[in-house]
């Protein structure tokens, strides 16, 4: 009788099995997948966990969960070059099935490390250029991703630089060649033409450490009517305190290429909705997942951009924010 009853349990229990649906019973079965995610941001950044949970998010809005069906693998290098590359090695040695890859600096320590790994980039402004992809529709080899921003956006900065200080008459253009795309030229040619047509004066400022970065900022203020840029690339990004910092001592107006620079107390930015990019990188990752090639995976170009305006700043610049492009701004900080 014991045994009877105990059968009918284990029919039961069958019986319960058979209704689950089909998905989660697809799950149990499922191996466990694994992202490296390489970051070329320091941990303790307050704008690197957003990323990452941005990230996360994309990824679960698609069905995978951190621990459930992927695990997830973040190595972060504080702006590092070297680090970069050492984490990108670690990444490839624990064979992820795809790898993130955040910035161009990020990227070619990635691509160096593996051309068999997928790769999905974000924050990446020249991937041709860099000899990472053959073309946008068409990327070829292991690496596809999302860019962030395009060259035009250099005479996008002029011009909203002039429109807020209209007696700028030169405008320095700060990046650093180690890490900046293509060594600075993506954006420094648009720049020059654009600077042209504004009559400004193009002023190329390649920093190649800390020190250079006050030196620059320094020799700009000792010039009526300079102004500056920082160009998107991982060292204006780790040294964005310190170039806010400088360029409210030294009175210099200056636009910034990401809301935070705006919101830690840059003059405005106009650039890319950084979250969203990361978010948007998580659609790649998961048709990889699920057997799409990324030769197969066209790059894709930014959908949304940011226009902050940091009043405050302006008010301590002694500038006056003309009312149509406080309209067009997305954040205005007071």
């Amino acid at each position: 009788m014991a045994s009877y009853i105990q059968r009918r349990k284990f029919l039961a229990a069958l019986g319960g099995a058979a209704a689950w649906p089909l998905a989660a019973r697809a799950q149990q079965g499922e191996r466990m997948r694994r992202i490296g995610v390489l970051m070329p941001f320091a941990e303790d950044d307050p704008d690197s966990q957003p990323r990452a949970k941005a990230f996360e998010r994309g990824l679960n809005e698609l069905g995978w969960r951190e621990g459930q069906n992927v695990q997830i693998d973040y190595r972060w290098a504080a702006g590092e070059v070297d680090r970069m590359a050492t984490n990108a090695m670690e990444v490839v040695g624990s064979a992820p099935d795809v790898i993130l890859a955040a910035t161009t600096t990020a990227l070619e320590a990635a691509y160096r490390a593996t051309h068999t790994v997928p790769i999905v980039f974000v924050v990446v402004s020249d991937p041709v250029g860099g000899g990472f992809v053959s073309n946008l529709p068409h990327p070829g080899g292991n690496v596809t991703g999302f860019t962030n921003v395009e060259p035009s956006l250099g005479g996008k900065w002029l011009e909203l630089l002039k429109e807020v200080a209209p007696r700028v008459a030169r405008v320095a253009l700060m990046y650093n060649p180690r890490t900046a795309p293509s060594g600075g030229d993506y954006f420094l040619r648009p720049f020059e033409a654009a600077a042209a047509s504004l009559a400004i004066k193009p002023i190329a400022a390649p920093v190649h450490d800390v020190a250079a970065i006050e030196d620059t900022v320094a020799a700009l203020a000792r010039q009526p009517d300079s102004g500056l840029i920082a160009m998107p690339d991982i060292f204006t990004t780790v040294n964005r305190d310190r170039i806010i910092s400088l360029a409210a001592r030294f009175r210099v107006p200056t636009i910034y290429p990401y809301r935070y620079f705006a919101v830690g107390g840059g003059l405005m930015s106009y650039g890319v909705d950084n979250l969203e990019a990361f978010r948007r990188s998580a659609s790649y990752v998961d048709r990889i997942l699920k057997g799409e090639k990324t030769a197969d995976l066209p790059v894709q170009a930014p959908t949304k951009y940011e226009f902050v305006i940091n009043l405050r700043t302006a008010k301590a610049l002694g500038l006056q924010i003309p009312d149509k492009l406080l309209a067009l701004a997305d954040e205005v900080i007071e």
